[in-house]
């Protein structure tokens, strides 16, 4: 049996501030930005380098959802990414090392919480 998870949906109260945050200062890509009728708008959006997507938009939760929390975006270079989202007013965490997994937080205008986790070699 094969299984892929592809698409994650999140609430999103103000889906350009949202758009713009994940395009501009995450740097994801704008895969699709619809409007379908019936007052809806789907966008998805890709981190770079990911199979997964995000899915944002009206009608795609309720307007008063709670956020998504602690999702996990795994990275080579911690450091790097890190000060690439400073870099991009995202306001991250410092860096926790938990023992050869290293972890940075922050969060979307909406309060979806996100983990930049970099595992080391050695780990496994």
């Amino acid at each position: 049996m094969e299984m892929r998870l592809e698409l994650v949906p999140l609430p999103a109260s103000d889906v350009d501030r949202s758009l713009a945050f994940y395009v501009d200062q995450m740097g994801f890509h704008l895969d699709h930005d619809v409007s379908p009728g019936n007052g809806m708008r789907v966008v998805q959006l890709t981190p770079p380098g990911s199979a997964c997507s995000i899915v944002i938009g009206v009608g795609i939760s309720a307007p008063d959802a709670a956020p998504v929390l602690n999702l996990h975006l795994v990275v080579d270079d911690l450091d790097a990414v890190r000060a690439t989202l400073l870099h991009n007013d995202v306001d991250v965490s410092t860096v926790s090392d938990m023992g050869g997994v290293r972890y940075a937080y922050f969060s979307d205008p909406h309060g979806n919480s996100w983990a930049l986790q970099q595992i080391s070699a050695t780990t496994f």
